[in-house]
């Protein structure tokens, strides 16, 4: 007895001690699984830390990860955009007019003062021409546009707005922009050259208006042909300032990427048009706001096209408002020449020519109330239905220009709704469900994002000028204002048409009898009507 109450203390004092050994083991292994994966996510998060902080410190290491090859980016290769940061106070500064401005929360940041001068290494080539009197708010977008779209060059031949010195200073700040004034030197060069002694265009020669701009355009093509072929060009496409290519069939949404796939035995791809089909009367910023489009007859089924014919046109005169036969590129190589605004043709041979299934042009046309006054105060026609016909081509145009000269503001702001503006909700779902009205977001996204992301307000910020900056953006404040068209033209042309002796030229160079053979100029044309297929 006296031995057993003495081991029975021991016997529990060692059962405590082991059970507390237990559960320290047993918290230190909890302990342990709680502390390893908390230290190896505070390990990863460090690493990230200062990865990331590297990156946005040194610029230049990521240059070279991430900035496009072929881009010449100044400030000592540093990564677009990063030398002058969006946040910082210098980037509040920028003030561009409103259209060309940027909202508070830029979706590309890194697009800041990237001027997209890809010239090396890039293939194909690819260059636009154009004649504009339009301002920056209309020029910068549809320029850097077609810059993400792969083009490398414009040769833009200006006048009115366009060459005014606060416009044309930024525009040749642009890398890849060359501007070509309308001056008298050049007035007196173009009428000594090939295609204005000769008969295809000569249709419309001495005419006002729609007709004076069709020659403009033709021989202003001509010349552009000699400078792509001089800065090694391989595609030259003629587009307005209210026209975007919308490369859609290709593996990416990319100008570059079409024109790489066409076949090498191609000479010309023609883009049907898009007409847009604006949904309010109060539109500011086309490109912006509207996404609605027209398809061209070529990209419908036939008995779709004439079977909603009617409903399609909605009481005016053609399917589309204006013109119908698209544009075109075409491969830059010998005895290339225009053949009207419209198209491309060559001297010694028809080109090879294929009508692209799915891409277009689209064409923002009427797409602002203003346009009717616009086209009205820069031709000086009578607003007569004889009258109109040798100013304008095609019978909308003409309409327009009639009710414009004719009607009150009121009366016209009626009239642009009937004809141009698709209030009816029924019909447009109609429409859209036959595939005749499609919906495009794809240039809106691209063209919001560069305005966000600075680009348009640098470009303007850091060109050259002598005027004050609120002069200088009060001169690009609104696309609205009065375009004027250079009314020398049509002076020179009256005053040289007694030097048609340029024919001897052609004889010596053995091509006088060549002229004979050429088909008039394609002019713009509306799409078939209701009547071919009855």
């Amino acid at each position: 007895m006296p031995s057993h109450h003495l081991h029975a203390p021991l016997r529990s004092s060692t059962a405590t001690s082991t059970t507390i050994s237990t559960q320290s083991f047993t918290s230190r292994l909890i302990l342990l699984l709680t502390l390893l994966p908390l230290s190896l996510a505070a390990l990863a998060f460090i690493l990230q830390w200062k990865g990331n902080s590297g990156f946005m410190m040194d610029p230049t290491t990521a240059n070279s990860r991430w900035a496009p090859q072929g881009s010449h980016i100044k400030n000592h290769e540093i990564f677009p955009g990063m030398e002058l940061s969006v946040l910082s106070p210098k980037a509040h500064k920028s003030s561009d007019c409103s259209s060309l401005g940027r909202s508070g929360a830029p979706s590309f940041p890194y697009f800041r003062d990237w001027k997209f001068d890809f010239q090396a290494n890039l293939r194909p080539k690819i260059c636009i021409t154009t004649s504009t009197s339009a301002g920056l708010d209309q020029i910068l977008p549809w320029m850097f546009y077609h810059k993400v779209m792969g083009v490398t060059t414009f040769f833009l031949f200006v006048e009115g707005k366009a060459a005014s010195p606060s416009t044309s200073k930024v525009l040749e700040s642009i890398p890849g922009v060359k501007l070509i004034y309308r001056t008298t030197e050049l007035e007196e060069q173009q009428a000594k050259s090939r295609i204005w002694n000769e008969t295809w265009l000569s249709s419309f020669f001495y005419k006002p208006c729609n007709y004076e701009l069709f020659v403009k355009q033709s021989l202003n093509m001509e010349m552009a042909i000699v400078m792509a072929r001089d800065a090694g060009m391989d595609w030259i496409l003629h587009l307005d300032t209210d026209e975007l290519i919308h490369p859609a069939g290709a593996r990416e949404y990319s100008l570059r990427q079409l024109l790489l796939d066409v076949p090498g035995n191609v000479d010309m791809v023609v883009f049907p048009n898009y007409e847009s089909s604006i949904e309010r009367d109060d539109i500011e910023d086309p490109f912006g706001e509207v996404s609605m489009f027209k398809k061209n007859y070529d990209h419908l089924p036939r008995d779709t096209y004439f079977g909603m014919y009617k409903e399609s046109t909605r009481g005016n005169p053609n399917y589309f408002l204006t013109y119908g036969n698209g544009k075109s590129a075409a491969r830059v190589q010998d005895h290339l020449r225009p053949n009207g605004a419209h198209r491309w043709h060559n001297y010694m041979k028809t080109p090879n020519e294929v009508k692209l299934e799915e891409a277009a042009v689209l064409h923002y046309t009427y797409s602002k109330f203003s346009d009717l006054t616009s086209r009205r105060d820069r031709c000086g026609c009578k607003p007569t239905k004889e009258d109109v016909k040798r100013c304008f081509m095609l019978d909308f145009d003409r309409s327009a220009f009639i009710i414009a000269s004719t009607a009150t503001e009121e009366e016209m702001r009626n009239w642009y709704r009937e004809h141009v503006v698709w209030g009816d909700k029924d019909l447009k779902l109609k429409l859209l469900r036959k595939s005749i009205l499609t919906r495009i977001y794809s240039p809106m996204a691209i063209i919001q994002g560069l305005r966000e992301s600075g680009v348009f307000s640098s470009i303007i910020q850091s060109a050259p000028t002598t005027l004050s900056r609120d002069k200088f953006l009060a001169s690009v404040d609104s696309s609205n204002s009065t375009r004027t068209v250079s009314s020398e033209s049509m002076q020179s042309r009256n005053t040289n048409k007694s030097r048609g002796n340029q024919a001897t030229a052609r004889k010596v160079l053995g091509l006088e009898t060549t002229a004979l053979f050429h088909e008039a100029a394609v002019p713009p044309l509306s799409p078939p009507g209701f009547l071919v297929e009855a």
